[in-house]
């Protein structure tokens, strides 16, 4: 009964206060100080009765997000989606093409693995900033700020908003 988890799933607001919010934000802006990579934090309360019916799952909804948010467009194909569905208790990281590449499906599942731990003791906002932190030394290896004056993950050239959003 798929369909009955969406139908009663908590407002995000009830996981993701303001404070948890900015909590996120700060996460990120304090990542992307380390490496030229985005990062793009979203979370969902539930999939559309259209996606149920559909079969949609959370993979290809976080697909979905990642193209709704321009995640893939970075001039690097380096941003990062973490995305949370809250029906579901799902977690999906979802790398762009050239981090795809650098970094290997482990290193990904075991961020990922990090957050859900985090999520089901309870400590929703911990659980993505420890997310985020993981993911820090991954991207900051392969897109380290170079010093060029051009460093995409430097404040003053930020590609994507380090905002969370709610879906």
């Amino acid at each position: 009964m798929r369909w009955i988890r969406h139908l009663f799933a908590p407002p995000v607001r009830t996981r993701f206060e303001a404070a948890c919010m900015e909590r996120i934000r700060s996460a990120i802006a304090a990542s992307e100080r380390l490496h030229r990579a985005e990062i793009c934090f979203a979370v969902e309360r539930s999939l559309s009765l259209a996606d149920l019916v559909a079969g949609v799952d959370s993979r290809a909804r976080a697909s979905a997000v990642f193209a709704q948010l321009r995640v893939w467009d970075t001039a690097a194909n380096n941003g990062v989606l973490i995305y949370v569905l809250l029906a579901e208790h799902a977690i999906e990281i979802l790398p762009d093409r050239d981090a795809k590449t650098c970094i290997p499906a482990a290193e990904w599942q075991r961020v990922c693995a990090r957050v859900a731990q985090g999520f089901a003791e309870g400590r929703h906002a911990d659980a993505i900033a420890a997310g985020v932190e993981a993911l820090t030394p991954l991207l900051a290896l392969h897109y380290p700020c170079d010093g060029t004056g051009f460093d995409y993950g430097t404040a003053g050239h930020d590609e994507l908003p380090n905002r969370p959003r709610i879906l």
